[in-house]
């Protein structure tokens, strides 16, 4: 349902182009018309668009983003990589109890990245395997929507194109029927304007022999 419900009296297919004084008078009036802040505001009709909100989170990063500021933190991708085995010093220097520790914890790192690598590659084997199966479907899915759209698109021009030639058949059809009517009507207000001047002649001409009557009785 269009938010507004307007028409128009007009009808392009048989009304002559106006003049140049006509279509500048038609503008200065629409001008006229058109609210200073046409081009700033939405009309009445439209509702307003809903105030968007974010998390606080999501806000953080639009404005780091609108900010132009890199990108910072996030996922730490070192703990992915192959650790370097903790350096020894003499035996005599050695700390056996922390050297330990430090093997302790590069070989629970060297498991992270261990199972970090094995998910990869079950992910890129899963993705070679069922990747171009999913792709081809959600392609196909798009081209389903592709074609429903089209389709749906060439509905509303044919609906346009065939409301365009049944009002151009209707006015075309009652052109000469409105040539005529109009005719009638100049023809009208034209005999109308005709009997206004002959009556307005006839009382002249009553105004005038009355006066001509009241002067002779005057003089008798």
């Amino acid at each position: 349902m269009p938010l507004i419900s307007e028409y128009h009296d007009s009808l392009p297919y048989i009304d002559a182009e106006p003049s140049p004084q006509a279509r500048a008078a038609a503008e200065k009036l629409i001008s006229a018309e058109i609210p200073a802040n046409a081009s700033s505001s939405l009309h009445p009709s439209i509702p307003m668009v809903p105030e968007p909100r974010f998390s606080p989170l999501i806000q953080q990063e639009l404005d780091r983003k609108a900010a132009g500021l890199p990108l910072t933190g996030g996922i730490d991708l070192s703990r992915y990589e192959a650790p370097e085995p903790p350096s020894r010093a003499s035996d005599a220097e050695t700390d056996y109890g922390a050297y330990l520790d430090e093997w302790r914890q590069t070989l629970q790192r060297a498991y992270t990245s261990s199972s970090h690598l094995s998910m990869r590659q079950e992910n890129l084997t899963l993705l070679e395997e069922n990747g171009k199966n999913a792709w081809l479907i959600g392609n196909s899915q798009l081209e389903d929507i592709l074609r429903d759209l089209e389709r749906k698109l060439t509905q509303v021009k044919e609906s346009t194109e065939a409301v365009n030639k049944q009002r151009k058949i209707a006015q075309e059809t009652r052109q000469g029927e409105l040539a005529g009517l109009e005719d009638t009507w100049k023809r009208g207000v034209g005999a109308i304007l005709d009997v206004e001047l002959a009556a307005e002649g006839l009382r002249m001409q009553i105004l005038e022999r009355r006066r001509e009557l009241a002067g002779q009785i005057s003089r008798q």
